[in-house]
This record gives structure tokens, C-alpha cells and sequence, in this order.
């Protein structure tokens, strides 16, 4: 080779020497590499153990298990008619529709074709897909899923769990870092959830709810509330939402399904929360049981300032008591009791019941309701009185509850609850509730004179439809305009029914509560609703193994007068026997002469066949008491 006077002989010499160096260091570290331990990247992701749900006794109501995602890459598929014949019947699609999904992204590198399919359909299409030679053109994704196996079944208390793993709404929300702990970034391993155990008995939650479906259809109401809970533990055993969602279909549900009733609704509760209300004006001394006052029908008075108050009453009852006025809920003498009392005072002990505060319910979205100052604008000379008859006042079912449990308690409120313990994977008890109860708000003298009052009402008064019989039962009935969103002030055609219950008398072991709201004809709660708080509290009483036959005989003045009843005539025709008490037809068991059959308790509302028809031996009269 020829060189120019530029490259040297001796350039030449050093150049190839470094190339040779270099040569042999890029081989040395080739070599170091080629030889040297590969150690493993960790790529997975941890592996999140979700905790059941389960109800007292541990059926349980929501598991964890895996659903799947199937997705496709168009351009894989070589014959896409054999694919839809494969595939459509799987996925419960047709094969027009599986077709026309896919050739519509034939563009696109991924299309999903069916989201959130169950195990065994998975199994299937895998099998489908690995024998005929697919596994390049399908995907399948692995996606969290629950199962909810009581479907509706207190479906606002449990709630819902999301595609991402997250609760959306009930206990899967509130409890979310309990039932799946958040993972470490910096150090991923596998986590298990803990295991929910509610308060709620699943079996007395379903006998519940056919009595809530059958009410709801029976008055063909908007909506319904129930709950039931233990007064000294304060332990919800039933809790209903009306309507409810399938929660294995939760994505279709409509709002009104989703809604969570007795945590998120604040409403007037009308005249059952008189019994807060004497409760308040007896325990501060402002009335006493033998102060009487003067129902003309209509509670008028005009203030020094010229505000004019007026309150009307169903009836004019006369000269009552605090007992009277709860017995056939008069709101003339309720307002007069609230004239014995500082308007201050009695706000204050309004809100030591609980009214105007959250519950801390382990809910979310839970209302506090709303309790009114004496320096709000909106504050006048009618809003003492107006509150004290239930209007004014804005509650939740679930305020509701827990007030009614002071007067249970002897004046100490209980603290409300839905979960019973939580335990590990392997059944550890990691937490256990222990009930607590709260301040005392009322004197054990004023919670027993209450629970007295509420018993003369469900014997002779406003919530007799709700009388048991033959064990004692405390109720207060109310009925009150629902707020008019449209137009302002109160609707004329939409009211809440609701109705409280605390059994049995002597020694208070259940708080009863039952909202219709917006039914449809009558809306009177003594007549829609103390009949169904009546049969509910027979199922919990059967249920709970209650013992019967323990009610506490009537309040009278000490004396006793008892009547015959009188004879019934029967002849060719059917008589009428509406109104007439069972106690009055055990004469005809024992007749030869007809065929009689009782179902029910109280008194006589239907009978078939209907009065005046002909009567024969052959005939069977079939008698309905409420």
C-alpha cells in the first residue's frame, strides 16, 4: 500500500494497537456478561386478598372472586365467521353482534369484545381458544370481582364494590383499608383482607323485607324505611331501604334503588316525636302527669309584636294530660306545653338526644339533620311549638332509633352499630363490639313515664292497629307534609307515615321503626302503618324466641267492671261483623250450627262472604282482625 508523507508508517503502528485493544476489552466485557449470575426482576404485582362480608351468624353476603375481561387483536383473527361461531354462544352474544364489534375495530391493535365475565365462562373460552389455536389473537384480563349471593338483601348496608377493587357505597366503602389493606410500593408483598361481621340477622332481614315489599305494594308508596334494633346494644338486627338494588347487577340499578334511605334523608317526622317532645318538657319539670289543658280544636296567640300563631288539631279533645295529648296526639296541647319552656332549654335537650348531630353509623353520606337556633332568620314565635309537634325539624330514621333507645334505656342512649366483630382470614377476632351507651338525657323516671304514655297509645290510642296482645308494646304514630321542591312550602298530596315501636314494656329489649313515604290513598300512619310495626314486631318476637303472654294489663283507675258480651244472632242471612273484637266471636267456636274461621288479632276489618248473603250449613264465614 501506498502511503502519503501524512500517514506515517508509525501512525499506522499505534492506531491498529488501540483498535487491538479495544478489541479485546469490548470481548473481555462481553465475556463478563455472558458468564455473570442473572438475578431475577421482580415484575408481579401483589396479590390483595379481599375480606367477605357476612351477617351475625355467618352466612355470608359478599365474596370475593375473580371475573375477566376478553379482548381480541383483530388482524390475528384469520377466519373471523369460525371465530363468531366459537365464541358468540359463550358470551351470550349473537353472532352477528360479536362480528360486527370486531370488524368495526378492524383498525385497532386491541378491542374487548365482552368485560366482566365469571369463572366458568372463562374456563370455557380458554378451552376454546387453546384448542383452536387462538391464544395469539384473545386476551383475557383478570379483574377483582365480588359475588353478592342474597342479591337485594340489605343491599344498601353491604354496598358495592368497583371493577378497580374499590367499595363504592355501603359497608365495601366505609371499610374499604379493612377489607383490603392499601399495599406498600415500597415493599410488595401479598396482603389479606379482614372478614366483616354485621349485626344484621340475614334471616330475620328476609322476613322483614316480604312484609316491607307487601306494605310498599299495599299502599302503593314511593318508598319505605324499616329498621330494628337491640336497645341495649344498639345493634341493628334489620335494616331496609325501599327500594333496594340487585347488587350483583348494581350498574343498572336507578338512583332511587342505590338510595340509602335511613342514613342520607332527613324529613319532618310529624307527631312522633311528641314523645321526644313531653319527654323534654316532663324531664325539665316544665309539666307534670297531672297538669291538664284545653284541646278547642285549634292553638291560637297572638305575640306582642303582632306574629300571629296558629296550629290546628285533628279534633278538640277537651281537658287532657301529657298522656291524653300522646294517646290521640293533639297538637293544641303539645304547643301549650311548649309555652312552660325556654326556647333555648328546650333546643338544648332536643340536641342531647341526638337531633342535629351524625350518629357515626358505619355508613357513608350519613345526614346530621338539622335543628333550628333561636338566631336563625328563619327562627319565630311559631317555631317553639311547631317543633315540638314535629315540624320544624329535620331527622333521620336512624336519629330516630337511637333517641327512642334513651327512653328504652332509662335516659341513656346506646350507640348505633352494624358491625358485630372482625376477624382475620383464619377466623382470628381482631375486633369485637362492645355496646356503649352514651349520656344520660333523661331521668329513668321520665324515660318509664314515656314508655307508659307509648303504651297507651298502642291500647287505646293512635297506634292500636299496632297492639300485640299478648305481649306489651310502646308506640307513637306520626303524619306530616313532605317539603313541595317544585312550587315551596308543603305538598298537599305527598306525606311521611312513619310509626316507633319499643317492646316489651317492662323490660325494653327492641327499638321498632317503620317511614311510608308518599303513599298513595291513605296516608294516616295509625292505619298504613302501626298494622305493619304490629306484624313486624310479631316476626322479630318469634324470631328472637320472645316470650309471649307477658303483656301488662290495661291502665285503669282500679277499678274493674266486666261485661258479658252479647249474644251474636245468626240466621239465614250472614251478619256483619266488622268492628266487632275477637274476644266477642269465641262464642261461635264452640257453635254446631255454623262454620267460623278467625285469622288475626284486634278486631274485625273484612269478612267473607260479605254481610246480608244467604247462609247455608254447607257455608264456611271466614273472618280478618287487625
Amino acid at each position: 500500500m501506498q502511503v502519503n508523507g501524512y500517514l506515517k508508517k508509525l501512525r499506522v503502528y499505534i492506531l491498529c494497537a488501540l483498535a487491538a485493544v479495544f478489541a479485546l476489552y469490548v470481548f473481555y466485557k462481553y465475556a463478563v456478561l455472558a458468564f455473570k449470575p442473572v438475578t431475577e426482576q421482580k415484575t408481579w404485582s401483589p396479590l390483595v386478598q379481599r375480606g367477605s362480608i357476612f351477617d351475625k351468624n355467618g352466612k355470608p353476603l359478599a365474596v370475593s372472586t375473580n371475573f375477566y375481561h376478553v379482548g381480541v387483536t383483530p388482524s390475528s383473527i384469520k377466519d373471523l365467521g369460525q371465530f363468531a361461531r366459537l365464541f358468540a354462544p359463550v358470551l351470550e352474544l349473537s353472532e352477528t353482534e360479536l362480528t360486527a364489534t370486531i370488524a368495526a375495530a378492524s383498525n385497532s391493535s386491541f378491542v374487548y369484545i365482552k368485560k366482566k365475565i365469571d369463572q366458568n365462562t372463562y374456563e370455557l373460552l380458554r378451552d376454546i381458544t387453546d384448542k383452536n389455536g387462538l391464544i395469539s389473537a384473545v386476551r383475557f384480563d383478570r379483574i377483582p370481582g365480588r359475588v353478592y349471593p342474597e342479591n337485594n338483601l340489605a343491599s344498601q348496608v353491604i354496598g358495592y364494590m368497583g371493577n378497580d377493587g374499590t367499595g363504592l357505597a355501603g359497608i365495601e366503602y366505609t371499610q374499604q383499608n379493612t377489607l383490603s389493606p392499601p399495599v406498600n410500593p415500597e415493599a410488595p408483598v401479598d396482603v389479606a383482607g379482614k372478614n366483616v361481621y354485621l349485626t344484621l340477622d340475614a334471616n330475620l332481614q328476609f322476613k322483614l323485607e316480604k312484609v316491607a315489599r307487601d306494605a310498599i305494594t299495599k299502599t302503593q308508596a314511593a318508598s319505605l324505611m324499616l329498621i330494628a334494633a337491640e336497645a341495649k346494644t344498639g345493634e341493628i338486627l334489620s335494616y331496609i331501604s325501599l327500594p333496594s338494588v340487585n347488587l350483583n347487577e348494581y350498574t343498572t340499578a336507578s338512583q332511587e334503588e342505590m338510595k340509602d334511605r335511613p342514613a342520607t334523608e332527613s324529613y319532618e317526622p310529624g307527631s312522633v316525636f311528641k314523645i321526644f317532645s313531653i319527654a323534654n318538657f316532663f324531664d325539665s319539670g316544665a309539666i307534670s302527669e297531672k297538669d291538664i289543658f284545653l284541646c278547642d280544636g285549634i292553638y291560637e296567640k297572638r305575640t306582642n309584636s303582632g306574629e300571629r300563631i296558629k296550629i290546628t288539631c285533628l279534633d278538640h279533645h277537651g281537658w287532657i294530660t301529657a298522656r291524653d295529648a300522646l294517646k290521640y296526639s293533639c297538637n293544641d296541647a303539645l304547643a301549650q306545653m311548649s309555652e312552660k319552656i325556654e326556647s333555648e332549654q328546650f333546643l338544648a335537650r332536643i340536641r342531647n338526644f341526638g337531633f342535629g348531630s351524625k350518629t357515626g353509623i358505619e355508613l357513608p353520606g350519613e345526614t346530621a339533620g338539622a335543628v333550628r337556633n333561636t338566631s336563625d332568620r328563619f327562627w319565630s314565635a311559631r317555631s317553639k311549638p311547631t317543633i315540638a309537634i314535629g315540624q320544624e325539624i329535620s331527622v333521620s330514621a336512624l336519629q330516630m332509633v337511637q333517641a327512642a333507645t334513651a327512653i328504652a334505656n332509662g335516659g341513656y342512649p346506646s350507640r348505633l352499630t352494624l358491625i358485630k366483630k372482625i376477624t382475620s382470614q383464619s377466623g382470628v377476632e381482631e375486633y369485637v363490639h362492645q355496646p356503649a351507651l352514651k349520656n344520660q338525657v333523661i331521668s329513668e323516671k321520665t324515660a318509664r313515664y314515656i314508655l307508659s304514655c307509648m303504651q297507651t297509645v298502642a291500647q287505646a290510642g293512635t297506634g292500636s292497629r299496632a297492639n300485640l296482645g299478648d305481649i306489651s308494646i310502646g308506640v307513637k304514630t306520626g303524619t306530616a307534609q313532605m317539603a313541595d321542591p317544585v312550587n315551596g312550602g308543603y305538598s298537599k298530596t305527598d306525606f311521611i307515615s312513619n310509626c316507633i315501636a319499643i317492646f316489651p314494656v317492662e323490660k325494653p329489649e327492641i327499638i321498632l321503626y317503620i317511614v311510608i313515604e308518599k303513599a298513595k290513598g291513605e296516608t294516616y300512619a295509625g292505619r298504613i302503618v302501626a298494622p305493619v310495626i304490629g306484624e313486624a314486631a310479631s316476626i322479630i318476637i318469634d324470631h328472637l324466641g320472645m316470650s309471649r303472654g307477658g303483656a301488662a294489663s290495661l291502665a285503669h283507675n282500679g277499678l274493674i267492671k266486666i261485661e258479658s258480651d252479647a249474644e251474636i244472632k245468626i240466621g239465614n242471612k250472614v251478619p256483619d261483623f266488622t268492628g266487632l273484637p275477637k274476644r266477642s266471636l269465641l262464642q261461635l267456636l264452640n257453635r254446631k250450627d255454623i262454620k267460623i274461621k278467625i285469622n288475626g288479632n284486634g278486631w274485625v276489618t273484612d269478612q267473607n262472604p260479605k254481610p246480608g248473603e244467604t247462609l247455608t250449613q254447607e257455608t264456611e264465614i271466614e273472618l280478618y282482625l287487625e
